[in-house]
């Protein structure tokens, strides 16, 4: 089977235009991870769209090619990506996929397949009509385009891969062809864990963009509130803080206190090897936000045998429920979140150890890019 794979190129992103290599989101990435074990089955070619032309590998692996396509600004959002689906179909036209995939509705991949001319499906990754009504967006700002363009897409695609049961119910009115999906994990969060050495305090972590919705401002006033009382720990925020954000600068502003009393500490973004090192040496993750599709973050966290204590709601509720040492609270209780933190410090702070074979079970890229190679027949079959 060859496979057109549309997804975002974080070289784009994050205006890393002197990067000879591509790098992708971590659910674009693992499932690559997985379809690269599966070399025999499937031919993919991913294709990425960029505002400044860039030198890129024409092979990401021996079944994976890659295409950049040089796509001027006036041809992204301003135009409804007008220039990135000319692009996309002048590509997939000269590729001659079987089937064109998606990754993603906040910009222009899932319109890319819609309008490629080839049978398509299209994964969600953050529901954006959803969260553009969760945050009240303005009409005419990125957020409030991106949920009306994705109302566009989903109708118009031959069906919707959905990371959780909270996405499926959010998709299911707008297309009734929807799988239930899991996003992978990367590889080497799969490898043997060290053993944990014993610290001088609790150390916790926060990964995520610094935004309103992972709520990092509050989860910092709770470890106030714990130091204030004596309570020795520590947590260490990792993740882009986007300087032109209000709520990423009050953040900031807030951690100035924070790291000189020493009861937290922001480290950006991480490499993979670098969170995954950072996980073994914690003793537990916190992800507390108000909306949440999937939440990859928590199956990474789990899969290292991290401590759990998280939001029971969207997708976060679909990975951690039952799981060992995953706790779970209402998204607003914040009172029995610090209860249950306070307790487990008390305790020890024990870690799980069994988390790690469950996520394995669920979550490993063979057994998500397997999942896809039957939809993809599925799709295919019919008329």
């Amino acid at each position: 089977m060859k496979l057109a794979l549309l997804t975002t190129d974080n070289r784009q992103e994050y205006h890393q235009y002197d990067k000879t290599a591509p790098w992708f989101g971590t659910a674009p990435e693992a499932l690559l991870q997985g379809f690269d074990l599966l070399k025999q089955e499937i031919e993919v070619h991913v294709v990425s769209c960029t505002q400044r032309p860039m030198e890129s590998p024409e092979k990401l692996s021996d079944n994976i090619w890659f295409h950049s396509l040089h796509v001027p600004k006036i041809g992204w959002l301003r135009t409804g990506y007008q220039g990135c689906i000319r692009a996309f179909r002048a590509k997939i036209k000269e590729i001659q996929p079987d089937l064109v995939h998606g990754q993603g509705t906040e910009r222009d991949c899932a319109l890319g397949a819609i309008f490629s001319g080839c049978p398509n499906v299209v994964t969600i990754h953050g529901n954006m009509a959803e969260l553009s009504r969760h945050l009240k967006a303005f009409p005419g700002t990125a957020l409030w385009l991106a949920g009306q363009l994705e109302n566009l897409t989903l109708p118009a695609t031959r069906g919707v891969l959905c990371n959780s049961a909270y996405t499926e119910s959010l998709v299911s009115p707008r297309n009734r062809h929807t799988w239930r999906v899991p996003n992978p994990l990367r590889l080497p969060f799969f490898e043997p864990i060290p053993g944990h050495p014993p610290g001088d305090r609790p150390h916790l972590v926060n990964v995520g963009v610094i935004s309103p919705r992972k709520r990092q401002v509050e989860i910092l006033e709770l470890f106030k509130r714990l130091f204030s009382c004596g309570v020795a720990c520590r947590i260490e925020f990792i993740g882009a803080a986007p300087v032109d954000d209000p709520y990423a600068r009050k953040f900031l502003k807030a951690m100035e206190e924070a790291t000189m009393e020493g009861y937290a500490v922001y480290s950006g973004l991480k490499e993979t090897g670098s969170l995954i090192a950072t996980f073994d040496l914690a003793d537990g993750c916190i992800h507390f936000p108000s909306e949440e599709a999937f939440g990859l973050i928590v199956a990474e966290s789990l899969a290292r045998n991290l401590k759990f204590f998280g939001s029971d709601l969207g997708g976060i509720t679909d990975i951690a429920r039952s799981v060992d040492g995953a706790e779970l609270f209402a998204t607003d209780d914040w009172t029995a979140l610090e209860e249950t933190l306070l307790q487990w410090i008390q305790k020890g702070c024990t870690r799980p150890e069994k988390a790690h074979r469950e996520m394995a079970t669920r979550y490993h890229p063979r057994i998500i890019a397997e999942r896809h190679l039957e939809i993809y027949r599925e799709v295919l079959s019919r008329p």
